[in-house]
């Protein structure tokens, strides 16, 4: 009988049918049922940020001149919120889960003993974070709705716009969590992504940092993910919006070839 146990735990995910990936998210899922109040957690965050300060500041801060056009504060803020939501359900689900499960629990080393690979781990669980974000992003495309902030039917595009900047930061935080050796590591990530939320042209137009700033505010992913979103729900769609995808899906595509390589040196030495 042939021994499918070794091609399939190196082989790329898709060579081998991406079904067995999606075996790992439905063992997730049934896990969550557990701690679902934790998983929409998250949510709350930039919801918040878009009350306090889209709401409550922008009455202070009145028009924003972006794009060519005068727009009130909330409507420059709110699609930068919708993207930061998407990261953060991506980055909550792919950082303390996993660390837990691959350094504590040692769920990948049951995982391992089935016929599922390093990469249907890494391909599964970034799935996983991305239906933890589209619930996020779909909650909050709500609130913008009964809140009148989105002003264009490329706004219907929204949702999976989060759904792809959801799968970039999984793949980031997959990535990280393999270089993490204990719990105070995660001060890095709080590290990195905080001044990405702060920064990435999501409560300030770019314009308006000084200029080595705004050469390097287009390096960060969360960047991209805001001026595409902002695209969207203000109908300024043009050939920027392609960068700003293919910027993204690339970012992923790295992440999710790293974290398989890194998965591969842990699990199977």
């Amino acid at each position: 009988m042939t021994d499918y146990t070794i091609p399939t735990r190196i082989a790329p995910w898709f060579a081998f049918g991406a079904d067995r990936s999606f075996r790992l998210v439905y063992r997730n899922l049934r896990a969550a049922r557990r701690y679902w109040l934790v998983m929409v957690s998250g949510f709350f965050e930039p919801l918040f940020y878009l009350v306090g300060l889209g709401v409550g500041v922008g009455a202070l801060v009145g028009d924003v001149a972006f794009g060519g056009q005068t727009i009130s504060y909330e409507l420059f803020v709110a699609p930068a919120l919708l993207a930061a939501s998407a990261m953060n359900g991506a980055i909550y689900e792919t950082t303390g889960n996993v660390f837990f499960k691959l350094n504590y629990a040692k769920t990948y080393d049951g995982v391992l003993a089935t016929p599922l690979g390093v990469r249907d781990i890494a391909v599964g669980e970034t799935i996983f974070a991305l239906m933890r974000g589209t619930v996020y992003s779909i909650m909050f495309v709500a609130i913008m709705l009964a809140l009148g902030l989105i002003e264009s039917a490329w706004a219907i595009l929204a949702v999976p716009a989060a759904l792809m900047i959801g799968a970039t930061f999984a793949a980031l935080g997959l990535s990280a969590v393999t270089l993490m050796r204990s719990w105070a590591d995660f001060a890095f990530i709080e590290l990195l992504t905080l001044p990405m939320f702060l920064f990435s042209a999501t409560f300030v137009p770019l314009s308006q940092y000084p200029e080595p700033v705004q050469w390097v505010l287009p390096l960060t992913p969360l960047y991209h993910g805001v001026d595409l979103m902002r695209s969207l729900t203000l109908g300024q769609v043009g050939w920027d919006a392609l960068l700003n995808v293919a910027y993204l899906l690339g970012v992923m595509a790295l992440g999710v070839w790293f974290t398989a390589r890194r998965l591969q040196r842990k699990l199977l030495k």
